[in-house]
C-alpha cells in the first residue's frame, strides 16, 4: 500500500470521527442538509486531493462541486470555513499562451472564485441589494481602511527578492501588473471580508460560521498530534504531486521533534489556526455536553503543542486572558482562566514534553532555536532603519537592501507582518492595515460589554471575537502574512463588523419598542416588527435577542430563524 493511500485512510478516519462528534453541536446552528452537504464535500475534496496526479485534475473535480454547494448553501461563509484546510495551499501558475504569467492559483483562491464571488454576486443581485441602501450595505470604516490599503497595494509595486527571481520581466511594472494586483487583492482580501460581513448579519449566522471554523480546527488538531507522534506529514504527498518546488512541503524539526503542519502548509499557520479555534471554543463550549466539551479543549491544545510554534502559544494565552477580561463576570473568569492555565502548565511539566517546551522559551533559559530570536531582533533593527528612510509610503526596493538578512533557506524571511507592511507601504500602509482590524475590535468590545447584563450569550460571542482579534494582533508580530493568517485576518474583521452592526440595530429596536406609544413611534414599531424586530421586545432576558436582527439584511435569513430555544 502506498504512503499516500495510508495517509488518506488516516485523514479520512480522523475526519469521520470528528464530524460525527461535531454533528450535534453543528445542528444547533445549521440545517441538517447544509451540514451534511459540507461534510460530503470535505470527504470528496480530501479524496480528490490525495488521488489526483496534479492540481489541475483537482480543480476539474473541485470547481463544479464548490459552485454547486455554494448555490445550495444558506450560509456560504460556513461552507468556506469548514473547507479552509481541506488540502494544503500550493500555488500553481495558470498557463496562458502569449502571457508571461497570469497569476498563481491555490485552494484559497479556488474557493474565493467558486464560493465567495458567487455568494457576493448573489448578494448583489438579491432583492436586498437592489433596494434602497440599508445599514448592511453602507460602507463601514473598516471597508474604507481596507480599500485604502488595497489601493496602496495596487499603486506600489514591491520588487521581489532578486535571489528568487527567475525572469527579468517581473522587475518592471506595467498597467497590466497593476490590474493584476488589484484583482488579486479583491479575491484574496476584500471579497473574504465583504461576504463574511454581509452574510453573517445575525448572531445565528455568526455562530454557524464559528462552528464551521471550529470543526475545521477540530479535524486539524488530531492530525497534528498524529504527525508529531509518528514523525509523518500526512499531506506531504499532496504538495509533492502538485508542485515541483522544494519548499512546497518540508519536514521542519525543533529539538529532534517534528513540527506538525496538517493541511495548513506551515507549523506557524497551523498553530495560529488552532489558537483561534481555542478562542472560539470559549464561546461554543456552553452548547456542548460535558464529555465532548471536556475532550475538545485538550485536543486543540495538544494540536497546538504539536505545531511546536512559540508565537501561537503566546497568542493562545493572550486569547484566553482577553476573553476573560471581556466576558461577563470577568473577575471570576480571570481567576478561573489563570487557574486553568496554571493547572495545565503544571500537568505539562510532569510529562517529558514539558522539558522540551521549556527548552524552547528563552525567558525560562531555553536555548533551542534561540538563533531565531536573534534573527528577529536583527531584522527589526534593519527594518526600522529602512522605515525611517522612507516613513510614509515605504520602499518598494527594500528586499535589495536586506541582503545581509538572508537565512539558511536562501530567503529573506520577514517574520513580522507589521515590519513587512511598514517596509513596503510605509506608516500610512501600516495604519490602514492595522486600522482595518482595530476599528471592529473597538466596536465589538463596546457591544459585548453592553450585553454583559442583558444577554450573557451575546456578550460571550462578542468576547470570543474580541479575544481572537487580540490574539491575532499578537501573533502577527511573529509571522509573515501567509496561509491562514492572510485569510482569518479578514474573516475576523468581517465577523467583528457584522457583530457590532447587529448590536447597534438591536439596541435601536429595543429603544423603539420601549419608547412611549405615540403615533410616530407606533408606526416605527410596526415597521420594525415586520422586519423581524418584534421578537426583540422579549429578547433582553437571554441570547434570544438574536431574533431582533433584521432578517431582510440576509438573503438566507429564513434558514437562520429559530432552530434552538437560545438563538434566532
Amino acid at each position: 500500500m502506498s504512503s499516500d493511500l495510508k495517509a488518506l485512510i488516516v485523514v479520512l478516519g480522523i475526519g469521520t470521527i470528528v464530524l460525527l462528534l461535531a454533528r450535534p453541536l453543528a445542528l444547533r446552528f445549521s440545517t441538517a442538509a447544509d451540514f451534511h452537504r459540507r461534510c460530503l464535500l470535505w470527504f470528496v475534496l480530501t479524496i480528490a486531493g490525495f488521488v489526483t496526479p496534479n492540481f489541475w485534475w483537482f480543480v476539474l473535480v473541485a470547481a463544479p462541486l464548490l459552485l454547486w454547494a455554494t448555490m445550495q448553501d444558506s450560509n456560504p461563509v460556513a461552507l468556506y470555513l469548514l473547507l479552509l484546510q481541506v488540502v494544503p495551499s500550493v500555488f500553481v501558475a495558470i498557463p496562458v499562451i502569449g502571457i508571461n504569467k497570469l497569476f498563481g492559483l491555490d485552494i484559497y483562491r479556488l474557493m474565493s472564485l467558486c464560493i465567495l464571488i458567487p455568494a457576493a454576486w448573489r448578494l448583489w443581485t438579491s432583492r436586498q441589494a437592489t433596494a434602497p441602501a440599508t445599514a448592511a450595505r453602507r460602507f463601514e470604516l473598516a471597508d474604507l481602511l481596507l480599500l485604502g490599503y488595497g489601493l496602496l497595494q495596487t499603486l506600489i509595486y514591491v520588487r521581489p527578492d532578486m535571489a528568487q527571481v527567475t525572469s527579468s520581466a517581473v522587475l518592471s511594472d506595467s498597467f497590466t501588473n497593476a490590474l493584476r494586483r488589484a484583482f488579486l487583492f479583491f479575491i484574496d482580501a476584500y471579497v473574504v471580508y465583504y461576504v463574511v460581513r454581509r452574510y453573517c448579519c445575525t448572531p445565528r449566522a455568526i455562530a454557524e460560521a464559528i462552528v464551521a471554523l471550529c470543526v475545521c480546527c477540530a479535524i486539524a488538531a488530531p492530525i497534528a498530534v498524529f504527525e508529531s507522534l509518528r514523525h509523518w506529514l500526512l499531506y506531504d504527498g499532496v504538495a509533492a504531486h502538485w508542485s515541483s518546488s522544494p519548499f512546497a512541503s518540508t519536514y521542519l524539526m525543533r529539538d529532534h521533534l517534528l513540527r506538525a503542519q496538517a493541511a495548513a502548509g506551515d507549523p506557524l499557520a497551523l498553530g495560529y489556526l488552532l489558537a483561534i479555534g481555542c478562542g472560539l471554543w470559549l464561546f461554543l463550549w456552553r452548547y456542548e455536553v460535558r464529555l465532548r466539551r471536556s475532550a475538545a479543549v485538550p485536543c486543540l491544545w495538544l494540536g497546538l503543542l504539536a505545531a511546536y510554534s512559540r508565537g501561537p502559544w503566546l497568542g493562545a494565552i493572550a486569547i484566553y486572558f482577553a476573553y476573560a477580561a471581556v466576558s461577563p463576570q470577568r473577575s471570576s473568569t480571570l481567576l478561573k482562566t489563570g487557574g486553568v492555565l496554571l493547572a495545565f502548565a503544571a500537568a505539562l511539566m510532569l510529562t517529558p514534553l514539558g522539558d522540551k517546551v521549556i527548552a524552547t522559551i528563552p525567558f525560562f533559559g531555553g536555548t533551542v532555536d534561540s538563533v531565531n530570536f536573534l534573527y528577529r531582533r536583527y531584522l527589526m533593527a534593519e527594518a526600522w532603519q529602512l522605515i525611517q528612510q522612507h516613513p510614509w509610503l515605504g520602499d518598494p526596493f527594500a528586499y535589495n537592501k536586506l541582503q545581509d538578512m538572508r537565512q539558511g533557506q536562501g530567503i529573506i524571511d520577514l517574520v513580522n507582518t507589521y515590519a513587512q507592511v511598514a517596509l513596503f507601504y510605509g506608516l500610512i500602509g501600516l495604519a490602514l492595515f492595522a486600522g482595518f482590524i482595530l476599528a471592529p475590535l473597538a466596536r465589538t468590545y463596546r457591544v459585548a460589554r453592553s450585553y454583559a447584563q442583558s444577554s450573557p450569550d451575546l456578550a460571550a460571542l462578542g468576547a470570543a471575537l474580541v479575544a481572537c482579534i487580540v490574539g491575532t494582533l499578537v501573533m502577527l508580530a511573529n509571522c509573515s502574512f501567509i496561509f491562514t493568517y492572510s485569510k482569518l485576518y479578514f474573516v475576523l474583521g468581517g465577523l467583528g463588523v457584522a457583530y457590532a452592526r447587529f448590536g447597534a440595530l438591536h439596541q435601536q429596536a429595543i429603544a423603539a419598542t420601549a419608547a412611549p406609544t405615540t403615533a410616530g413611534v407606533a408606526t416605527a414599531a410596526g415597521v420594525a416588527s415586520g422586519a423581524g424586530a418584534a421578537s426583540a421586545a422579549g429578547a433582553t432576558s437571554g441570547a434570544g435577542t438574536a431574533s431582533a436582527a433584521h432578517p431582510a439584511l440576509s438573503p438566507g435569513a429564513r434558514a437562520y430563524r429559530v432552530r434552538t430555544a437560545r438563538w434566532g
